[in-house]
């Protein structure tokens, strides 16, 4: 564990300089975050409350418990088994034990809580980013940051109202050599920038046919549903089928596409396109996988450009030699960044005229944690702009805008049709059927709202 905290404060003093990580860690860099957390008061860390921690929240439990300004004080999971391994994590990290609470909410009451972070399932994203704001708390939330477009678009107005630091999981906007690929894109690396292609590629199991049993002894099904309508429990959705039914999912598309379509529209620097259209379906089996498993969606902008992302959840062949990716398309030539920290620059024949090679190993297929040391510069992002009134890489504003494209793109895939979409908000035109998907129905007591 040693050496893997020594290589994390030496890449962060590499990749990071004048942050608040830099300004402790590379201090005495032969110190492990225990013993940081020893010379920094307690006032001066942030105190972390985690929601959600079987996967990757257990990941990011252990990041944030690495850093030397941070602890984690609470661990809020509904799953009681979950909550005792990233117990077990989290005390590898830092000194001080956490409090375990199965109902995030007790948490919220504590005024030992500066920043919740959420990793439950999609449908909890925002309604639970709302109820921490309301309580006075930041929010460090996982991708995507809502459900649907209504609750992305409160989320904004609630980070308008309650003052609070929102920063969205888009990590590779902290990334350092990623930051500096869109920058020479922006520079006009390959000229003006007319089309953007993105993807995600895997080899997925089918998920069967569930079976209504008996919920298990180590879950709070009831809590775990939380806003969503009520649903009978069936073996095979609990903990990640649940990506890939509707009711509480999002599908392939925000699971994975947000990232490479957020990537895509800070490249090209759009908001809101006037045209989606999605095709594709749940084609290689059959089972109760109801989102797509293969879809195409296409995006096209006012400013004359057009973006689209492939999702392949259960064929893994490599796009231009990564499994996830993007490709800007320009007058001059083309730049690629793959999944890592990493970009090529190429010119109009496809001849590698530049290329900044990843420094770190990363699994972009790895669903739990692909990027560990990156990550944490993403954390110090957020850190920052609360300590020190810095700018979020990935504000909640930004965040919606690249949900939402995706999310627009799972409604056109829904009812069968392109939309067509007011550049000036994003909202869909004349479509009453499309427009009710904009939303979502909520159990009685829990509808979200300002």
């Amino acid at each position: 564990m040693e050496t893997k905290l020594n290589s994390r404060r030496s890449f962060i003093k590499k990749t990071a300089a004048g942050s608040a990580f830099i300004a402790t860690a590379g201090v005495l860099p032969q110190f492990s975050a225990k013993s940081y957390a020893r010379i920094i008061g307690a006032n001066d860390r942030m105190h972390i409350s985690m929601m959600g921690v079987n996967s990757r929240g257990k990941a990011l439990a252990q990041n944030f418990a690495s850093q030397p300004n941070a602890e984690v004080n609470h661990i809020c999971d509904v799953d009681s088994r979950a909550v005792v391994k990233c117990l077990e994590a989290v005390k590898q990290r830092q000194n001080n034990e956490a409090i375990s609470y199965g109902d995030f909410r007790k948490s919220l009451e504590s005024k030992d809580v500066d920043v919740m972070v959420i990793a439950a399932p999609d449908h909890w994203h925002a309604p639970a980013s709302l109820l921490a704001m309301e309580a006075g708390k930041h929010v460090y939330v996982e991708k995507p940051c809502s459900h649907n477009p209504n609750e992305g678009e409160i989320l904004v107005q609630a980070a308008k109202r309650y003052g609070k630091v929102i920063q969205m999981g888009n990590q590779r906007r902290s990334w350092p050599n990623v930051v500096e690929g869109i920058q020479a894109l922006q520079d006009g690396a390959i000229g003006r920038v007319y089309f953007g292609k993105g993807w995600y590629t895997n080899n997925r199991q089918s998920i069967g046919v569930g079976k209504k049993v008996a919920v298990p002894d180590w879950l709070d099904w009831d809590l775990w549903q939380g806003p969503a309508p009520r649903m009978d429990y069936k073996d095979n959705i609990v903990h990640y089928n649940w990506h890939w039914l509707w009711h509480w999912g999002t599908g392939e598309a925000l699971n994975n596409g947000t990232h490479m379509i957020d990537l895509l529209r800070w490249g090209m620097q759009v908001d809101y396109p006037v045209r989606v259209s999605s095709n594709g379906g749940r084609y290689r089996y059959e089972d109760d996988w109801e989102t797509p498993d293969t879809q195409i969606i296409n995006l096209d902008f006012s400013e004359g450009m057009s973006m689209s992302w492939e999702g392949r959840s259960c064929n893994g062949k490599n796009i231009e030699g990564s499994a996830v990716g993007v490709m800007f398309y320009g007058e001059n030539g083309s730049l690629l960044i793959p999944g890592g920290n990493s970009y090529s620059i190429f010119d109009l024949e496809g001849k590698l005229i530049k290329e900044v090679k990843n420094t770190q190993t990363i699994d972009p297929r790895n669903k739990t944690n692909p990027a560990e040391l990156l990550d944490a510069l993403h954390i110090q992002n957020m850190f920052n702009a609360i300590q020190n009134g810095g700018s979020l890489n990935a504000d909640i504003d930004s965040g919606h805008k690249s949900t939402l494209l995706v999310q627009l793109g799972n409604i056109a895939q829904r009812t069968g049709r392109s939309l067509n979409i007011d550049p000036s908000n994003g909202h869909i035109l004349k479509d009453r059927e499309a427009q009710r998907l904009w939303g979502r129905s909520y159990e009685k007591g829990w509808e979200m709202k300002l």
